[in-house]
């Protein structure tokens, strides 16, 4: 489904089943195979540059770097189309940007380990996601790529790990994709129930808050599907 360039993406034709109200871009959010071919302006990739610069990390290291291909620059999207799996290559050449998000391992004033550096990264790439979302982007994060080769292709030290990919660019047909891909493209998402991640008192506990409020007290939950 294509929207207008710099138009919020909340996927309305989703199905959206959501346990308590939370704001449509979060609700609406899907990590899509199919993106259209439409170039993301500069001043847009600054923008979600600028939203993951302001995440909050831990002693405001801010541990995150980013390494940004577009297809303007046709040598480096290659390189970093190359580190992905087949899988992904297959959906993931069609983007206009391909990212790498990479995580200082060590504290600046230290030197000791920052076991926070990946979650404080995932922060930014959150951030960053979203503020795309505003701009009318979509944002397909990507666990599977060779760790290895991109580390030796960007020349990224040994100080630093090279956390996930994600390919970003403005929604496209998903008419276009093979078969197996658009099936894909079209699943719902599932989620588990608060009532399995959220505990009060001790591990395992369920909340009682975090129950579902049209559920009896007591009953089971199933995931909800809220639209991947």
């Amino acid at each position: 489904m294509t929207k207008n360039a710099g138009a919020p993406i909340i996927l309305e034709d989703e199905p959206k089943i959501c346990e308590y109200p939370i704001h449509p871009l979060i609700a609406g959010r899907r990590s899509i195979l199919a993106f259209a071919s439409t170039s993301v302006e500069p001043e847009t990739l600054a923008s979600l540059m600028e939203a993951a610069r302001w995440t909050p990390s831990s002693m405001n290291e801010q541990p995150w770097s980013f390494i940004v291909a577009t297809k303007a620059n046709k040598p480096d999207f290659a390189r970093l189309l190359g580190c992905l799996v087949d899988f992904n290559v297959q959906w993931a050449q069609h983007a206009p940007v391909l990212l790498l998000s990479v995580a200082k391992l060590t504290f600046e004033s230290t030197g000791e380990l920052n076991r926070h550096a990946f979650h404080d990264v995932g922060q930014a790439i959150a951030n960053l996601t979203f503020q795309a979302a505003v701009s009318g982007l979509v944002v397909h994060q990507i666990a599977g790529f060779d760790v290895e080769k991109a580390r030796r292709e960007f020349a990224i030290p040994q100080n630093y790990e090279p956390v996930a990919a994600a390919a970003i660019g403005y929604p496209g047909n998903s008419a276009e994709l093979p078969e197996k891909l658009r099936k894909r493209d079209a699943s719902p998402r599932k989620r588990k129930p608060l009532t399995k991640f959220v505990f009060e008192g001790g591990w395992g506990h369920s909340a009682d808050w975090s129950k579902y409020p049209s559920a009896e007290p007591g009953a089971s939950m199933k995931p909800l599907d809220i639209g991947d």
